[in-house]
């Protein structure tokens, strides 16, 4: 089971840059310093020649220019060869500035020459900012999520940086979980097709190539099945869970060559990720052959003390890197006392050296040690650059998930009074979402913006903010004590933004309701225990439905929202944060130049009481008998959904027997547009294997999907086949297993719905 990728280990690549030579450089000839020599190779040489403090020096990680760190930036550990990489967290203005100066003390001052990493979450983008990662796997689209993020490579390599903390490899469990927002959504396969499109976009074929970095699979492991949703918290995931949910995706990202990997915040079954030696390295290492470095979160070691695993840094510094986690991100134990440790015996030598041995590789894969500079930045050659912007387009076009429309879209061209209401109708800065890379409010296409630009001439477009995201609202009052209590006085009061809407609304042919919740409230440390609009908004959304006039909602957020008061004729677009290219792609598809053929990538609930909730649950011994007292278990809509400006209607499921022995079944059905656009249809097959030996599966499981083209009244036969990579499973052990019995298969547009067909193997 054990992966190798071979590109790790061939001598890196020159890179197009200029190359500054320094005298040690250039007078030296040591087989470290030799790009004809295999990294390995490089590695032996050098390793010997480092003292232990040059050593501990790899395996930490300071930042740059981040206020709230307790360490400014030490010139003097660099040149001492003590520092090994850094963050920048710097605007791009100065980050190659940055990154030089100090990549010349190590380069050129420090005793062995040896390069600094320099790293950055680069997560969708850097300055052109593309959908949250969420929205991105709403396209069920690999290849246009590797273009996104070979952009984005591109963009932040030309800045300075060779490391970005990308991909996200976690499940999405719990929406109200805020990292839900970073992550590729809830389903196991879908999210590995894409961490492994998001590697090879960053990386290339050679991550020492220009305009690529080194990638990280993040967070290892299990980090999304925080108890409540909360962040940084305990989880309880069993062997069986861990091996079939949380670990395909990491799995995935490994075998596309991921250069190194992220520990995560959360312990599970107690113990910290960080200090994990079964998921580090008999996993990690051992059964899924990883062979770049670890790195922990922000001051992930130092936190197994809090967490009340390690009683002192130096306890938790040596647990964490015996584990297998390699380098120690902005705390300092790891260099503060590993020292001692190795004295008194408590951890070997030879532990501090193979971690070195993996950072080394890193450093020689991405060919710092010849092209340790980064020319400077010529921004309008570099940054959202035509082809960017226009990918970036597309893209929020194809994220967009339209969910309910009863005729209202697409907009007719020929409107004459549109009216834009709400507090994100035309806010640059919400769009860009968590983790916005260096993106920049003035780069945004509002839609607004994006909305006038479609408008024929003569017609007009009403922007109203009608109230704010965060506007207290008129019925309550918080007292100094910070408890909230009626007010009765408020509700008599007038709202002149919501009447000044109504207003609007009263006068326009149709109204665009933008809507959502704040890009602050999704991402790290951004739990929500309720996900319903803020504010006022839903007053605000009741007051407009009130008039009767065409609505559209466009709604904006990092997770699944809960609108009760959702009115059913109107149409409703969930657009997620979009990114720079907001307005113009959403545009797109409001007025039906672009067809909607996003697909959600995690449920929606109908209320946060159905939380945690998934397709891929379990039917339970009493599968008639799931429901609430007060509510459906069925969601508001399904993993998998997504309405288009067309019908397809889909046949019934055939099992065809394989052609020879020793080739698998087909499942296969036919898929007709009955409507009246030519568009896109994700068609998605599920599988259940009705009884396992090494215990119950999921009620559905995602084994593929085919994205198909269709005009109008166009048939086509989408077939699949039942190989074991789409029958098994992976045991506790983590032995990949396809029994012989009954599964049952669905060719559907969407989880839970339609009847499986029924698939024996006999084998």
């Amino acid at each position: 089971m054990a992966v190798i990728f071979p590109s790790l280990f061939r001598p890196a690549a020159c890179a197009a840059v200029t190359v500054l030579l320094t005298p040690l450089m250039a007078d030296t000839p040591l087989p470290y310093r030799d790009s004809n020599q295999t990294i390995e190779t490089r590695v032996a040489d050098l390793l010997p020649r480092m003292t232990l403090d040059e050593k501990l020096g790899q395996l930490s990680q300071s930042v740059i220019c981040e206020p709230r760190h307790r360490e400014e930036p030490n010139p003097s550990l660099v040149r001492s060869g003590r520092l090994g990489a850094f963050i920048l967290a710097i605007d791009p203005a100065v980050s190659v500035e940055i990154h030089n100066q100090f990549q010349h003390i190590a380069v050129e001052e420090s005793r062995l020459g040896i390069p600094l990493l320099f790293g950055y979450d680069a997560i969708h983008g850097f300055r052109t900012t593309f959908p949250i990662p969420l929205g991105l796997a709403s396209t069920w689209d690999p290849a246009l999520v590797e273009r996104a993020q070979a952009v984005s490579a591109r963009e932040t390599r030309a800045a300075g940086v060779d490391w970005t903390f990308a991909p996200m490899s976690d499940l999405a469990r719990d929406a109200r979980w805020g990292r839900v927002a970073e992550t590729f959504g809830e389903d196991p396969f879908l999210t590995s097709q894409l961490a492994a499109a998001s590697v090879r976009g960053f990386q290339g074929t050679d991550p020492g190539a220009p305009g690529h970095v080194a990638a990280t699979l993040k967070h290892y492991l299990g980090y999304s099945a925080a108890v409540g949703g909360r962040d940084y918290n305990l989880t309880e995931i069993t062997p069986f869970a861990l091996r079939n949910l949380h670990l395909p995706s990491f799995h995935a990202g490994v075998q596309a060559g991921a250069l190194t990997v992220m520990s995560s915040f959360n312990a599970n079954d107690g113990i910290p990720a960080v200090s994990d030696r079964h998921q580090l390295t008999d996993i990690l290492r051992g059964d899924l052959g990883f062979k770049g470095f670890v790195v922990s979160d922000w001051e992930g070691v130092i936190e197994s003390i809090a967490w009340g695993y390690s009683a002192t840094p130096a306890e938790a510094a040596r647990r964490s890197l015996a584990a297998g986690n390699d380098m120690e991100m902005v705390s300092t134990s790891y260099r503060d006392t590993l020292a001692a440790e190795i004295a008194a015996g408590r951890i070997p030598p030879a532990v501090i050296d193979e971690a070195v041995r993996r950072v080394l590789r890193v450093k020689f894969a991405l060919g710092l040690f010849e092209h340790p500079y980064t020319p400077a930045l010529a921004a309008d050659k570099v940054f959202l650059q035509p082809d960017a912007v226009a990918l970036a387009r597309e893209t929020v076009a194809r994220s967009a998930v339209l969910l309910q429309n009863p005729d209202v879209l697409p907009l007719a061209k020929t409107v004459k009074h549109l009216a834009l209401i709400g507090p994100l109708g035309d806010d640059g800065d919400e769009m860009l979402g968590t983790w916005p890379g260096m993106g920049r409010p003035q780069d945004v296409v509002t839609l607004a913006q994006g909305l006038r630009a479609k408008l024929a001439p003569g017609a007009t477009l009403e922007v109203v903010r009608g109230c704010d995201l965060l506007e207290a609202g008129p019925r309550t009052r918080t007292l100094m004590d910070g408890s909230v209590v009626i007010d009765p006085v408020a509700e008599a009061r007038e709202t002149p933004g919501i009447a000044a809407a109504v207003a609007a609304a009263n006068r326009a042919d149709v109204v665009i309701l933008a809507l959502g919740e704040p890009r602050g409230w999704s991402g790290e440390n951004a739990s929500r225990a309720e996900l319903s609009l803020t504010g006022r908004q839903s007053e605000l959304l009741a007051a407009v439905t009130a008039t009767g006039r065409p609505l559209v909602i466009v709604t904006f957020s990092g997770r699944p929202l809960v609108i009760p008061t959702l009115p059913v004729n109107a149409a409703w677009l969930h657009a997620w944060h979009p990114g720079v290219q907001a307005g113009t792609g959403l545009a797109d598809v409001l007025f039906g130049d672009a067809v909607p053929s996003g697909r959600l990538a995690i449920t929606f609930p109908r209320a946060v009481g159905q939380l945690p909730l998934f397709y891929n649950g379990y039917t339970t011994g009493r599968p008639d008998k799931r429901d609430y007292r007060d509510l459906p278990s069925e969601p508001l809509y399904p993993f998998g959904y997504g309405l288009s400006y067309t019908t397809f209607r889909y046949g019934a499921v055939e099992i065809v027997p394989p052609a020879q022995p020793g080739q698998p079944a087909t499942a296969r059905t036919t898929v007709i547009n009955t409507g009246r656009r030519p568009a896109d249809e994700v068609v998605q097959l599920y599988l259940r294997d009705v009884a396992c030996s090494e215990g119950a599966r999921p009620e559905q499981e995602l084994r593929g999907w085919q994205r198909v083209h269709l005009a109008p009244g166009e048939t086509r036969t989408v077939s699949f086949a039942l190989d074991d990579a789409a029958l098994g499973f992976f045991n506790r052990e983590g032995r990949w297993l396809t029994e012989p019995g009954d599964f049952l298969v669905w060719i559907a547009p969407h989880a839970h719905i339609g009847e499986g067909a029924r698939y024996t193997l006999t084998r």
